[in-house]
Parts: structure tokens; C-alpha cells; sequence
């Protein structure tokens, strides 16, 4: 599934700042990759009690699912009106 075009103007809807809705999307896509890899290391070190020289078998591809890209999901994220962010001062810091 390949991501949709995006208006200008509905990111307009949730920020002000379009660089601003590139920069929340594209942080909160890599957030979802971050969640699926941890939850795939996790997944794989609970099925498998393996000695140190043991090799991963072949995972058959009938178990295979699809998942949405990250990128589509942060994009419907952000466009539905889902995520919440806040800047950060530098005074923070």
C-alpha cells in the first residue's frame, strides 16, 4: 500500500508550521517502528530457548502478516487528529 498524497492544507488543519507536521509525522513513524521492533525481539526471545551456537530456524511464510507502513500510519495519525505533541523550549533542555 503506497502512501497517499497529503494537502497541503489538511496539515494546515492541525499545525500552522507544515514543518512542523513533517517533522511530528516522521517522529511518530519511527516511534511505530521502534514499537514493532521491540515487540518482534520480544516475541522472538520468548518463543526460543537457544544455546549460544544454535541457529534461528526459517520462519515459514504462511505465518507472514502484512503490517501497515509506519509512514501510512503516523500520515492517518496526524491527519485524523490523533497524535498530541508540545515544543520544547530551550530553556528545557
Amino acid at each position: 500500500m503506497a502512501v497517499k498524497p497529503l494537502s497541503v492544507r489538511e496539515m494546515e488543519k492541525q499545525s500552522e508550521d507544515i514543518y512542523e507536521s513533517v517533522v511530528v509525522m516522521s517522529k511518530r513513524a519511527r516511534q511505530i517502528n521502534q514499537n514493532r521492533f521491540m515487540e518482534q525481539a520480544i516475541k522472538d526471545a520468548e518463543e526460543f530457548d537457544m544455546g549460544v551456537l544454535d541457529e534461528l530456524p526459517p520462519e515459514p511464510k504462511e505465518n507472514y502478516e502484512e503490517e501497515t507502513k509506519s509512514t501510512t500510519q503516523a500520515i492517518d495519525e496526524f491527519v485524523e487528529g490523533d497524535l498530541k505533541w508540545q515544543m520544547v523550549s530551550e530553556e528545557d533542555n
